[in-house]
């Protein structure tokens, strides 16, 4: 018998959601997203209003990793490298991406980023990106 008391637990691949945010769907075999209205969702919280950033996890499944993520101008993600294989996809705003090479990155414009490879991004303007990171063996049983 289910306790009324008790927050019902969410199905697995399911945020448990907060104040802000509903819970959603990280995974399924089709998941659709209409990504203006969720930078505009980002755009609102608090988050975004008393930080220098906010983002939403989109997808978490198996090897792969999708998040929208707003910067205001300004803002930095530190030197840092991930085990797969990376891209950003801007969406508005400018980056720089600063690697061995540093490469600007306007709307529509796309970055991949190998295995491994350091990288800064620094929000030359408020941006907004779709971020994929490709895990290999994140999926499998450990």
């Amino acid at each position: 018998m289910i306790n009324p008391l008790e927050e019902p637990r969410p199905h697995p691949g399911t945020t448990t959601g907060s104040d802000e945010r509903p819970a959603q769907r990280l995974a399924g075999a089709l998941l659709r997203f209409d990504l203006e209205a969720e930078l505009a969702e980002l755009q609102d919280e608090s988050e975004w209003e008393q930080g220098d950033r906010n983002a939403i996890t989109l997808v978490k499944e198996g090897d792969l990793r999708l998040t929208l993520t707003a910067l205001h101008a300004g803002a930095r993600m530190d030197p840092h490298r991930t085990d797969g294989y990376t891209t950003i996809q801007l969406m508005a705003g400018r980056l720089s991406v600063v690697s061995t090479d540093t490469h600007e990155l306007g709307p529509g414009e796309m970055l991949v980023i190998g295995k491994g490879v350091m990288h800064e991004v620094v929000a030359l303007e408020d941006a907004a990106f779709l971020l994929t990171i490709a895990l290999p063996n994140a999926g499998a049983p450990g």
